[in-house]
């Protein structure tokens, strides 16, 4: 990821959250097709190692799962991004030397990949993945409320993964590099959006500052 320094994130508390928040990821390998790429929602163990262990599962249907042990998988995670409009710029009034640019927040997390078959384990991922994002229902739903020989065929049709990340990268994007009235301007411009998306961006410039 190009990275200038004005725009680098290197808190891993920061990098951790946005992860949680954002756990739909785009993962990407190379073998000897070429480059693949799945989307998944993956789930991070931040106690395990420096930086965490991402966890996830494949249909086993895709090919994509078959070449992970070749090289180490590259997760994306997308956070919150905006066009920003050369209007919000009070520069564009003093020399309208001003251009349209796009902010955003992403996170990369780079490593090897362990399959999991195991079905205990692979219970365990989606146990763990569902309970997740069932934890703010007011039911929540559980794996185990499944039958289990119904589950038993659903664990045979994927395959997990673990992904111990040995490299993370963080870019917030929140127009740094322009003048103190200017980055107000976007601020406030993103922050009176309809969208849940930009206001969010608008959020996360007011933390930076």
């Amino acid at each position: 990821m190009y990275l200038p320094a004005a725009f680098r994130q290197d808190d891993l508390t920061e990098l951790r959250a946005q992860i949680q928040a954002n756990p739909f990821a785009l993962l990407a390998s190379t073998g000897s097709g070429g480059m693949q790429a799945s989307h998944l929602p993956l789930l991070l163990e931040p106690e395990e190692g420096e930086f965490g262990t991402l966890y996830g599962h494949f249909a086993r249907a895709n090919p994509h799962w078959r070449e992970l042990h070749v090289a180490e998988a590259l997760a994306v995670f997308s956070g919150p991004d905006a066009y920003v409009s050369p209007n919000w710029y009070p520069s564009k009034a003093e020399h309208g030397k001003v251009v349209p640019t796009w902010n955003y927040i992403a996170v990369h997390a780079r490593g090897p990949v362990e399959l999991i078959e195991e079905p205990e384990r692979l219970l365990q991922i989606v146990s763990r993945l569902s309970d997740r994002h069932e934890a703010a229902r007011p039911q929540p739903w559980a794996v185990s409320d499944a039958p289990r020989d119904y589950l038993d065929g659903m664990l045979r049709a994927i395959v997990g993964f673990a992904l111990p990340i040995r490299r993370l990268e963080g870019k917030w994007k929140l127009s740094q590099n322009r003048s103190a009235a200017d980055q107000a301007g976007v601020r406030d411009g993103l922050a009176a959006s309809p969208h849940p998306r930009e206001q969010a961006l608008a959020a996360h410039m007011t933390q930076e500052g």
